[in-house]
Order: structure tokens, then C-alpha cells, then sequence
């Protein structure tokens, strides 16, 4: 036995890493990124800006000019606070390093895989609670299960992933007014292709912080996450996040290129049409279910979905196969892209299935 397997942790040992495929030369529908580039017009102007970063100094510690671009951004109010992360990982990971062993965090199921991960990475409990048969929250089981179980941290995701529906407001009101005892965090990562959002709720409930992120926005390559919630609990958090977490290029970068908000709605209205009209064309598909969406992708159930996956990569597109995930069986999910990749796809599919 070698010395890694001797002295890493068994539980640990026994976990699969997060497999992300390959995908250089496809069509890259797979992991909710946006399809639109940084626009030739601005290429010069960001690398002019660039040009001034002083990459022998550490990064400023507290972003705060990035946070006023992300307060202005996505309207949060000056009330509330933000806490940097790199993604929304590191938050979610943060929250659960403020546990005490044998805590434990309240999910429900299925959904982003990273609050199960990050338990186990933390050696703390995760419960979940099964979505009923329309991937909508049972209240009654969620609530027995939060009184039983007394969780530190109950996580949502508002649209949920892999499903992309939003739940019903009053579900998670009744869910953050019952778990006065737990952090309740609503992880709104694709807050731009939504109906709602519960930012003015911080105010409300003493209990509630959101998640959110640029990655969905067009800036997956930037890693930057962020957790909003009154002032009192950020500066609280703020003790558990690493100095100099996000660093200068981030910074930057991110500091220029959101500042762009006319740019950014307006990409994300195209999503919104683009998914109106993917939904419509697999919905016009013989033997596909589809399922609604408020995300910048859309879950779908398929008949011979392992085939279609395969048969889809071999002509050069990429989804994600969620078919051997309880709960999703035979589902697919497919990100929005641009007007183009979605007829590639709609097309593939078609000639899957024999219809033109």
C-alpha cells in the first residue's frame, strides 16, 4: 500500500473526484456557462487596464471597489454585506467549516452536489429531504425533518440544479421562519434567468444569507462567488475566509468587466429567449419529457438517454447525462447556448430519433 492510502483519511479515500470531461473542439452545452465571448470592442480596452496590475503586491484584502461593482451590479442594497469567495464552492465550504463536528446540513434532493461533497470534506452530517414527483419542496417532510434533526445549515438552491425549477415562495418562507435555529442559505447562483429572488428577505429574517456567482453571467472563468447577508453575519464569516482569497487578476478583471451591466442584462435576455424556444423544440420531440426552467439550462427526461448522450459527443456536442442519478433517471440537462449551438443540438436530437 502506498504512503497516501496509509495516511489519507478512508472517507476520503472513497469518494470519486469531480470528473469534468473533456470538451476541447465541441459544442460545450454542459456546465451552465454562457455562450456569449467578451465582445471584440472591449478586448483592447480590458487588456489596457490589465496593463496597470501590480502582480508583485498581494491582492487588496477586502476587494471593497469589487464589491461596490457587485453592489450596483446586482442591486443589493448598501444595508447588506458581501463575502468574496473563489466560486461559490469555497463559500459553501466556508459556511460548513463554521460548524462543530456533528452538525448537521439539511439539503434536499436532487441538487448541486457540492453540500453533500463539502459535508463529507468537513466530517459533518448531511440529511436530505426527496423532492416529490414534480421536483417540488415537501413541505411537510422538510419541516419534520428540520424539528428532527435540528441542522446548522440548511442549503437551497433557488432555481434548484440539475431541475431548474424555482420553488414555491411560501415553501421557503415557512422553511426559514421554522428553522430559527439553523443559517438558511439560498444559493441563487442563476439569479439572472429567474423569476424571484429573496435578497430583500436578509432584512427579514436574521437567519437567511444568499449565494450567487458571476460564473452563470458570462465569467465562469473568473471563480468568483459571492455570499450576501446583513452586516453583523458577514463580518462574522469573515474570520473563517483565507486572506488574500481572491486574487489580483480576479480583481480586476472582474472590477472592469462588470461594470458592463447593460451588456449583462442583455445576454441574459437572449438566455431567457433562447431557453423559451429550446423548451419549445424538444418539447415538439416524440417521447421527451421536458421539465420547466428558471435556470440558463433545461432538464429533460429521454428515452435511451445513455445512447443519446453517446451519440451526441460523437457528433461533437456535450450535455450532461444525469440518467444514472437517483431520482433523474434517463434525465439529460442541456445548457442554453447561443441561437446556433441550440439548432445544432435540437437538429442532433432529431436525427437521434428518426424525426426531421
Amino acid at each position: 500500500m502506498s504512503f497516501i492510502n496509509n495516511w489519507l483519511r478512508n472517507d476520503i479515500q472513497d469518494l470519486d473526484a469531480y470528473h469534468v470531461p473533456q470538451s476541447h473542439g465541441m459544442v460545450k452545452l454542459d456546465a451552465m456557462e454562457s455562450p456569449f465571448p467578451l465582445p471584440d470592442a472591449m478586448i483592447g480596452q480590458y487588456l489596457a487596464y490589465l496593463a496597470d496590475t501590480e502582480l508583485n503586491r498581494y491582492p487588496t484584502p477586502g476587494a471593497h471597489e469589487l464589491k461596490q461593482t457587485l453592489h450596483d451590479l446586482m442591486d443589493i442594497p448598501e444595508q447588506f454585506d458581501i463575502l468574496l469567495g473563489n466560486g461559490s464552492d469555497e463559500l459553501i465550504q466556508l459556511l460548513a467549516l463554521a460548524c462543530e463536528t456533528g452538525d448537521t446540513i439539511l439539503s434536499i434532493e436532487p441538487s448541486f452536489v457540492m453540500y453533500d461533497i463539502v459535508a463529507k470534506f468537513t466530517r459533518l452530517n448531511y440529511k436530505s429531504v426527496e423532492l416529490d414527483n414534480n421536483f417540488e419542496i415537501n413541505l411537510s417532510s422538510t419541516i419534520d425533518t428540520i424539528e428532527a434533526s435540528n441542522p446548522k445549515l440548511i442549503f437551497i438552491a433557488y432555481p434548484n440544479n440539475p431541475t431548474g425549477n424555482a420553488f414555491k415562495r411560501e415553501h421557503i418562507i415557512t422553511i426559514i421562519g421554522t428553522a430559527k435555529n439553523s443559517l438558511v442559505v439560498l444559493d441563487e447562483a442563476y439569479y439572472a434567468y429567474a423569476e424571484d429572488s429573496f435578497l430583500t428577505e436578509i432584512e427579514n429574517f436574521s437567519n437567511l444569507v444568499l449565494l450567487r456567482t458571476v460564473s452563470k453571467i458570462g465569467f465562469a472563468g473568473l471563480r468568483l462567488g459571492l455570499l450576501i447577508g446583513s452586516k453583523d453575519t458577514v463580518e462574522q464569516l469573515d474570520k473563517l475566509r483565507l486572506p488574500y482569497n481572491i486574487n489580483t487578476l480576479t480583481q480586476v478583471s472582474a472590477n472592469f468587466l462588470l461594470q458592463e451591466k447593460g451588456e449583462i442584462q442583455k445576454n441574459a435576455n437572449t438566455i431567457k429567449v433562447q431557453r423559451s424556444e429550446l423548451v419549445k423544440s424538444l418539447s415538439q420531440i416524440e417521447g421527451l419529457l421536458v421539465y420547466p426552467s428558471q435556470a440558463n439550462f433545461v432538464l429533460f427526461k429521454a428515452p435511451r438517454a445513455d445512447k443519446l448522450f453517446e451519440d451526441l459527443k460523437y457528433n461533437g456536442i456535450l450535455i450532461k447525462n444525469l440518467s444514472s442519478s437517483p431520482r433523474l433517471t434517463s434525465c439529460l440537462r442541456v445548457t442554453v447556448g447561443s441561437k446556433e449551438q441550440n439548432q445544432q443540438f435540437i437538429k442532433a436530437v432529431n436525427n437521434f430519433y428518426g424525426q426531421q
